[in-house]
């Protein structure tokens, strides 16, 4: 018998979630409602975790969780595409709860190969639209300046196109993951003028056809624009929330770059991402499992957003499970 009610996390103020019941609601025509295995944490929930004056409070139910993965238990009129009983990722906004409906186009069903596996696919899906637009070929120098999920993503994914990677972190840990990513160097950014310097010795002063900028920060941009060859290609992956930044535009007309902001918002690319992102891990292309991390129970909520916050060593993703 299915429940009557469901449990859902609701961010009350910065900090602070509660956690209520709320009555299961059928899907309207084109929706499909989802029964919730999981969420990732992104790095995008901290702002409004931490605060910041432009959010207001409380947040719709289930916000701002949007890397939910589970099975479908209904759907509404019209519905076609999908069935009850598939595990699917969904692009989802208030996926911090046990249940959500979504519409039925911004779902994704999940080859049977991962029907054991957690899929955060908004997160995954992300990581193949990023690459793809990076055009990275075989005979490549990239650079990867930050190393947290997207980044070690990333640099897997470059890898495995015969690239030599140079993937960047302030964390030893995240430097070793990366090298267990394929990566050919892993450097620091304690001194990045002393990384720089690096990176021209091993692309014998050349620079990097293609550099990833993956923190979301305005020193790390800076490197990443010393690091990008003569008609490089600089890549901004990091999502920069909290204020303007600056550009060394001089050296960006000296050196003729391509600048690709590699954030989409088109639900269909992000869908097109996230079914790429599935084949890739079936197929094993990708394996994004040695980067989950931190696993919390759905009460754990906030202890989840806390460690995405301090990212203490060996943290890189957290899956927050609805264990029922």
């Amino acid at each position: 018998m299915r429940p009557h009610r469901y449990r859902t996390a609701i961010l009350s103020s910065p900090g602070r979630f509660t956690f209520e019941d709320r009555v299961l609601e059928d899907p309207p025509p084109g929706h499909v409602r989802v029964r919730l295995d999981g969420c990732g944490v992104c790095g995008s929930n901290l702002p409004v975790w931490e605060g910041r004056p432009w959010f207001t409070y409380p947040l719709d139910a289930g916000k701002p969780g949007h890397e939910g993965w589970g099975t479908i238990d209904a759907i509404g009129d019209g519905v076609t595409s999908v069935h009850i009983g598939d595990r699917v990722a969904a692009l989802s906004q208030n996926a911090f709860a046990e249940y959500d409906l979504c519409q039925a186009s911004e779902v994704v069903a999940l080859p049977p190969a991962l029907a054991a596996q957690p899929f955060p696919g908004e997160a995954l899906g992300c990581a193949m639209n990023v690459f793809k637009r990076c055009d990275i070929q075989p005979h490549h120098h990239v650079a990867i300046v930050g190393l947290g999920f997207l980044g070690a993503l990333l640099t897997q994914l470059a890898a495995r196109t015969g690239a030599r990677v140079y993937a960047i972190s302030r964390r030893a840990f995240a430097r070793d993951i990366a090298q267990r990513m394929g990566a050919t160097a892993a450097l620091g950014l304690d001194d990045p003028w002393q990384t720089a310097e690096e990176i021209k010795r091993l692309t014998d002063h050349h620079g990097c056809e293609r550099v990833i900028e993956a923190t979301g920060l305005q020193a790390p941009l800076d490197l990443a624009t010393e690091l990008t060859a003569e008609r490089g290609k600089l890549i901004i992956a990091g999502y920069h929330q909290d204020g303007l930044r600056t550009v060394n535009m001089q050296l960006w007309n000296w050196r003729g770059l391509d600048v690709i902001n590699a954030h989409e918002r088109d639900p269909r690319l992000y869908v097109e991402g996230i079914a790429a992102a599935a084949s890739a891990v079936a197929e094993g292309r990708l394996d994004p499992t040695p980067l989950y991390t931190h696993r919390f129970a759905f009460d754990e909520l906030p202890a989840a957003l806390n460690h995405m916050r301090d990212r203490h060593d060996g943290f890189l993703k957290a899956l927050v499970t609805y264990n029922r």
